[in-house]
């Protein structure tokens, strides 16, 4: 089932005074329960009903995120001098631009 493949998350609503249920590909949907297992179980039911009613629908029903394939390549657009600090840095550390900012962007 499709719907089994998304991302799923569960987090504390100090708000609600419960926990909340999220999907990545869904962020209008939430499900408050007072526990995780709750939570969880009421956001997965909830999705696989919005999937239903879209399919019926014709409607896409969004990819996975897990599903999805990643090329690990993206473009990011920064001031001049942004660039410049980060390559005096990446000189100065003796490694290359790219393994700077990808060890800032996982650190």
């Amino acid at each position: 089932m499709k719907h089994d493949h998304f991302t799923y998350r569960i987090s504390w609503s100090p708000e609600d005074g419960e926990h909340v249920g999220l999907c990545a590909e869904f962020p209008s949907l939430s499900w408050l329960d007072k526990s995780p297992e709750g939570a969880l179980a009421g956001i997965r039911r909830l999705v696989a009903e919005v999937v239903q009613e879209m399919t019926a629908s014709g409607e896409k029903v969004p990819d996975p995120i897990a599903d999805r394939s990643y090329s690990g390549i993206f473009k990011v657009r920064i001031p001049p001098a942004a660039h410049r600090t980060l390559v005096i840095q990446a000189t100065e550390e003796g490694v290359s631009l790219n393994r700077l900012v990808s060890a800032k962007l996982c650190a």
